[in-house]
């Protein structure tokens, strides 16, 4: 084959895989999220891609005779969410430009430059968009589960997951490194595979290595402005907060989320005397930022948690020690969701 024609029909490809990809995400930019920044930047991108997409380009075109054609993965036939739709588009686009980056050079520089230029617009896209659709399950996610030392944790957060749960905090002191990184990122990819956030405990060394949805800190770890700054921009910052003192200071270092309690004493922080529903009604009442009441809540008293101002809960016990881990998130749920 004459080696202009092979390049010819390689940019041809990868301008149309990556018109094709951006029109996919900004079909969910306009429409999905009706944001209209994002979408008007997909729509200027494409625009900018067409510009290079020439007839002569386009002449090149065999599809007939592309073996390319017969070429899919099981991957490519089935999306479980629309994070992992959106994930799919941006990297197509990302490859598709970057083939079009290299093999521009070839054909015109400017395209090469036009292209890597788009490439790097795409990356900030892509975490825009990955931010938000954190913060907005954060903020979409009335149940929160902090799971404990336990026998089949995995087969109970599972259970959980099928019974509706979309937020987990994986909370483990008492066991070797090695090990808690392990079950760390089994509950990651198990989070991810029902579309759940996944949040591990203090250890932001463990959330970024499973690449985690964010980190929970106590009062006692490291400064939020230091774990920003090895997480990155994108993923969520809690922080329990036990007072109001605690929770003005969170708030003013930025957390994304605080934990309002001990509502009620209990087993898992003995040393923590109870906030108290006092402190769900401050947070109710004074709190800006997205935060769960946490402490002693079950399905007995969560009704009365709700009835001082609060929309969000995270629990424990109500959830791993339940006979069945399904049905009680479930009931659960229908609780905190009653209008």
């Amino acid at each position: 084959m004459d080696k202009n024609l092979a390049i010819y029909r390689i940019l041809d490809a990868n301008l149309d895989r990556a018109r094709e990809g951006l029109r996919v995400i900004e079909e969910w930019c306009r429409l999905g999220l009706e944001n209209s920044h994002w979408a008007e930047n997909c729509k200027q991108m494409r625009q900018e891609i067409a510009h290079w997409h020439t007839s002569d380009l386009r002449i090149a075109r065999d599809t007939p005779n592309d073996p390319g054609v017969q070429l899919s993965h099981p991957q490519e036939e089935k999306r479980e969410s629309i994070n992992q739709l959106l994930q799919a588009n941006l990297c197509r686009v990302q490859e598709a430009l970057r083939v079009l980056e290299e093999y521009g050079k070839l054909y015109d520089t400017n395209m090469g430059s036009s292209c890597k230029k788009i490439r790097y617009q795409v990356y900030t896209l892509e975490s825009e968009l990955l931010q938000n659709n954190r913060f907005q399950k954060l903020k979409q996610s009335p149940l929160y589960l902090v799971t404990s030392s336990t026998e089949n944790l995995l087969t109970i957060v599972e259970s959980a997951l099928q019974g509706g749960l979309s937020l987990v905090q994986y909370r483990e002191k008492k066991i070797d490194d090695i090990v808690r990184l392990d079950i760390a990122q089994k509950l990651c990819e198990l989070c991810h595979k029902y579309d759940a956030l996944f949040i591990v405990n203090d250890r932001v060394d463990i959330a970024l290595g499973v690449d985690a949805d964010g980190i929970h800190l106590g009062q006692q770890d490291i400064p939020i402005a230091l774990a920003r700054r090895i997480l990155g921009p994108n993923k969520i910052i809690g922080r329990s907060t036990t007072n109001s003192e605690e929770m003005e200071k969170a708030i003013a270092e930025k957390a994304d989320y605080i934990g309002v309690g001990p509502v009620y004493a209990t087993p898992t922080k003995p040393d923590k005397k109870a906030a108290g529903l006092d402190y769900v009604k401050y947070a109710a009442e004074t709190s800006p930022i997205p935060w769960f009441a946490i402490g002693g809540i079950d399905e007995h008293n969560v009704t009365e948690v709700m009835a001082s101002g609060a929309t969000q809960v995270a629990l424990v016990r109500a959830i791993i020690e339940a006979n069945d881990p399904r049905i009680a998130t479930q009931e659960l749920l229908k609780k905190l969701t009653v209008k």
